[in-house]
């Protein structure tokens, strides 16, 4: 007896099939996948299925799908001959989070390979290889081969996203930048974990962020998603961990490319001040999470003091300059990074009342910081690595009028008048301070991830 094989497939009726409501199965998401990769699918269509999966939703099997799909879209990285187990951290999207440039290196200085694949700037939030490639010489694009070499060497390595890669991510990510279907559990969660997956990792730690900076702002839509990632990482054989992250305001001072990295490397020479210990606390807590989950440590908390440990003896900044040397950077720009920093113009933005910073909608003040050449309106637009806004006043700050609340940074003169107008329709000052939020709130691992959505009925 004959097996009939299935009917093809059609762009179309994939489109009205979302559109109306329908699900995808495993056989369809690896149609549209493949033909993303493979240019056979045009961008018209995958750009109205995106609009489709983002009004509609994704089911969790249909994010599982879709997320191995594209990991299977290209080819599949190794990190088995480093000899030691590989874990990776990625941030669901912030304001000034460099968190990266610290994790990266105190985790591989215990011991863990990390192999991290980053992205460019999507939306109102900066784009780790686009500060990256403010250092002179740094080659994000590397082949397999290299990244390979120069995890041996380092420990750590941080690119783009290669061309070998899940390819079908890499033309959906800039998709959904351009057609506003960024915000999105299901398409997140696939175009990250497609990416990490890819990489053969043995674990991954997630910064899923809530608050006003937040891609998803609604706690329960972040959490939602962490909780979607960890569980659908998990399902593949990569052991995930996601921690709920505030971003009700930049992290540390500096946003930006160029002054970002600057403020990474403060850190990394064991330099402390009020304005980034936020940042501090955060890099230690997701690095210490890395070396826990890298078998490095016993628990989050004694992977924490190994990297604090890391970061006290210097190993962290070598790693990082070793990383950089490795990647054909020039690490001279680190000697005088105030000397290296030349903007094109730059305002000071001063307090327009005195009383408490109150309230700050960092998603506006990342497009502020957008605004003023640090990122790009749509992709392959090039990006200003001297442009940014260093923020004075952190969330809860009593300010006096006429007292700089913060210094923007842009390409031309002309762009910092519009950067300024967001910058004070963002930022609130009341008689009373704001209530403290935790920098840290939950965390979810295996199996809390599969509680949380097996309560939530999704």
């Amino acid at each position: 007896m004959s097996v009939s094989a299935p009917a093809p497939l059609h762009t179309i009726d994939l489109i009205l099939k979302k559109r109306d409501g329908g699900r995808l199965d495993a056989r369809e998401m690896a149609f549209l996948a493949k033909g993303a990769a493979a240019g056979t699918i045009p961008e018209e269509q995958l750009a109205a299925w995106l609009m489709a999966a983002w009004l509609r939703g994704l089911s969790l099997d249909e994010t599982r799908a879709l997320t191995l799909a594209m990991r299977d879209s290209g080819e599949r990285f190794s990190p088995a001959r480093l000899g030691k187990k590989a874990v990776d951290k990625h941030s669901t999207g912030g304001v000034g989070d460099k968190t990266s440039f610290l994790v990266a290196p105190l985790a591989a200085a215990c011991g863990v390979a990390v192999p991290m694949i980053s992205g460019r700037a999507l939306g109102h939030t900066g784009g780790t290889l686009d500060k990256l490639e403010s250092i002179p010489g740094y080659r994000t694009a590397l082949t397999l081969t290299e990244f390979e070499a120069v995890l041996a060497k380092c420990g750590a390595s941080i690119i783009g996203q290669t061309r070998e890669l899940a390819p079908a991510d890499r033309v959906l990510y800039a998709l959904r930048d351009r057609t506003g279907t960024v915000e999105n559990p299901g398409l997140i969660c696939a175009s990250i974990l497609s990416k990490k997956l890819a990489a053969g990792l043995n674990g991954l730690v997630l910064d899923v962020k809530t608050g006003s900076g937040a891609f998803l702002r609604r706690r329960e839509d972040a959490e939602y998603l962490a909780a979607l990632m960890v569980a659908t990482a998990e399902a593949a054989g990569t052991r995930t961990v996601a921690l709920l992250t505030d971003m009700s305001q930049p992290l540390g001072q500096a946003a930006g490319n160029w002054i970002e990295l600057a403020e990474a490397v403060e850190l990394l020479r064991g330099q402390r001040r009020e304005g980034i210990e936020d940042l501090r606390e955060l890099s230690l807590t997701l690095a210490g999470w890395m070396i826990h989950v890298g078998g490095q440590a016993a628990t989050p908390e004694a992977g924490k003091a190994r990297a604090e440990a890391a970061l006290a003896d210097g190993s962290g900044l070598r790693v990082f300059l070793e990383m950089v040397a490795a990647q054909s950077g020039d690490t001279s720009v680190f000697d005088d990074p105030k000397g290296f920093h030349k903007p094109g113009a730059t305002e000071v933005v001063e307090a327009w009342e005195s009383g408490f910073v109150a309230e700050m909608d960092t998603t506006a003040l990342g497009w502020a910081v957008q605004r003023t050449g640090a990122g790009r309106e749509k992709a392959g637009e090039p990006v200003d690595a001297h442009a940014g806004i260093l923020f004075h006043a952190r969330r809860g700050a009593r300010v006096e009028k006429g007292q700089p609340l913060a210094t923007m940074y842009a390409t031309r003169t002309e762009m910092l008048s519009e950067a300024a107008a967001i910058l004070k329709q963002a930022v609130r000052i009341s008689e009373a301070p704001p209530r403290a939020v935790a920098l840290v709130g939950r965390a979810f691992t295996r199996e809390t991830a599969e509680t949380y959505l097996q309560s939530s009925g999704q």
